[in-house]
């Protein structure tokens, strides 16, 4: 054999033996750079897209069982590695009085290795655990001006799945408690770079307890103002229980849509509760409205907008607010009602116990407020406003009785017993206040009397205590019967006055059971 040939043979298997080894060597170093490359693109997209400061405290990358040649000749192309994470957190820049913007407990998520080189890396889905997620209000300083470039290499996330997640939005004054949501579950659907993301979420409202479910769309995410990022979708609010509150219960359903931003929302829909009732009361009663409403993230107070709403079958609108002034306090609900024809009965079944004394129709314009529960204040619902009953009748027999013998001696017609179920009208001025009804101004006619008093009413003994006026057409004789009749003559002009046949002042006492008609000599 040739002298060269045979140097051939030793230094070819050599050289390809190098080869072999340097091929495996850059294969293992090329697979090494892996877990560094994704960690490194991962802070970089959340450092911009979020403008935070970030920290991982693990990241591990599971290469699926491929050999170390395949990665280097084929570098990444078509082969998935699976990645876990822990202890992921992102904080504000600049802020180190808040929370952080993100917490993760866990996180997972496969990626296919040929897209690190890519100009928008993409994962298909990511898996989340344990998150919480901080929304601050809005800033009212102007914002640093940033001249970084925002990064090339966008990663698109086609899907985002949260499980036990914590959404907190920050209220703008200090003290007081932050919104806070638990979503049991949320899935987020990219629709592209920089596009609205889809979302589904469900989870529990904490007051009052319920369960929401919901869809929409949701971003692009605001990264100088959180509070900004839009949200609008739809949503199914079911067996909510009002009894949590102290001065109403029941059960709500809801359903409607809403749109704004996360520091504030419009929501509109309707809401019914076949169940609805005072607590000071026990009556129940359905109850259906439509609203229009503006949510405030940051602190949640409510401002309605005219909301159409019917009590059995009265139909009335109310607007006004839910607002909480005190930092550590509880909301007071502030509403003005409009009912321009509702029922009497109706409204009395609500606000009193037992069944109602009398019925008519309603012209009423109130102010109800139920005040904040903290410090001293009493639970209660307060009620301030003016109103007009027509075509009004007693419903107690006893009440009745009364009102007709009143109205027969008034046409000094005092044994005409055709005269019967008689009412012409009642108006005046009230304000209920813990359970008491009292009224400043209160006036109701009948043929031929006129009563003008004012007193209380207390709804939870069902005591009456009135006093005023009474303006008879007849003149005292005429409201009487035999001799007592003839013996009152001489006496008419003593009670002639203010342009009545009989002017007195009297009293009504007792109950709404029983009422006690008489002359009021303290007056």
């Amino acid at each position: 054999m040739p002298k060269t040939a045979g140097r051939l043979l030793i230094i070819v298997p050599a050289i390809f033996l190098v080869l072999v080894l340097a091929t495996f060597i850059s294969a293992r170093i090329f697979s090494g750079k892996i877990e560094p490359q994704v960690r490194s693109l991962a802070i970089h997209y959340l450092e911009q897209h979020f403008n935070a400061r970030v920290s991982l405290a693990h990241l591990q990358i599971l290469l699926p069982k491929v050999s170390s040649l395949r990665l280097l000749w084929h570098p990444g192309s078509g082969i998935v590695a699976g990645v876990e994470g822990q202890g992921l957190s992102l904080t504000y820049q600049g802020r180190s009085d808040i929370p952080p913007l993100l917490t993760v407990a866990t996180f997972q998520c496969n990626v296919d290795l040929g897209t690190l080189r890519q100009k928008h890396p993409r994962v298909a889905r990511i898996a989340l655990d344990g998150v919480t997620i901080v929304v601050p209000p809005k800033s009212d300083a102007p914002h640093p001006q940033n001249n970084e470039t925002k990064a090339a290499r966008d990663v698109i996330i086609d899907n985002l799945d949260f499980s036990n997640t914590r959404f907190v939005v920050l209220p703008k004054a200090a003290g007081r408690k932050p919104l806070e949501i638990l979503l049991q579950e949320l899935h987020l659907q990219s629709a592209g770079l920089g596009q609205q993301m889809k979302y589904q979420a469900s989870f529990t409202n904490p007051r009052p307890p319920g369960r929401i479910q919901s869809h929409g769309t949701f971003g692009p995410w605001q990264r100088d103002e959180p509070g900004d990022t839009q949200l609008a979708g739809a949503y199914d609010f079911s067996t909510a229980d009002l009894g949590v509150f102290k001065a109403i219960a029941g059960t709500l359903h809801s359903t409607g849509s809403f749109a704004g931003t996360l520091s504030a929302v419009r929501v509109r829909g309707e809401a019914n509760v076949p169940d609805f009732r005072l607590k000071s009361s026990g009556n129940r009663v359905p109850l259906e409205t439509q609203f229009d409403a503006i949510v405030d993230g940051t602190n949640g107070n409510t401002v309605l907008q005219p909301v159409h709403a019917r009590l059995l079958n009265t139909v009335f609108q109310t607007s006004g607010a839910i607002i909480k002034r005190e930092p550590n306090g509880r909301r007071a609900i502030n509403l003005s009602v409009v009912m321009p024809e509702g029922h009497v009965e109706d409204c009395l079944l609500l606000a009193m116990k037992g069944k109602p004394f009398l019925s008519g129709l309603l012209h009423l314009q109130a102010k109800i407020s139920i005040p904040p529960l903290s410090g001293d204040v009493k639970d209660k619902l307060v009620l301030d406003g003016t109103y007009d009953i027509t075509r009004g009748d007693f419903l107690r027999d006893s009440v009745q009785d009364k009102i007709d013998e009143l109205s027969r001696r008034g046409q000094g017609r005092p044994n005409d017993q055709t005269v019967e179920n008689v009412f012409s009208g009642m108006s005046g001025s009230f304000r209920l206040d813990d359970a008491v009804m009292t009224f400043s101004r209160l006036t109701f006619e009948v043929p031929g009397a006129a009563v003008a008093v004012h007193g209380q009413y207390r709804m939870d003994g069902d005591v009456l205590d009135f006093h005023g006026t009474l303006k008879l057409q007849a003149k005292v004789s005429q409201t009487l019967v035999g001799w007592k009749r003839w013996l009152a003559v001489p006496f008419d002009p003593f009670f002639e006055k203010n342009g009545a046949g009989t002017f007195l002042k009297i009293q009504i006492v007792g109950s709404a059971k029983n009422p006690k008609f008489g002359r009021d000599h303290a007056e």
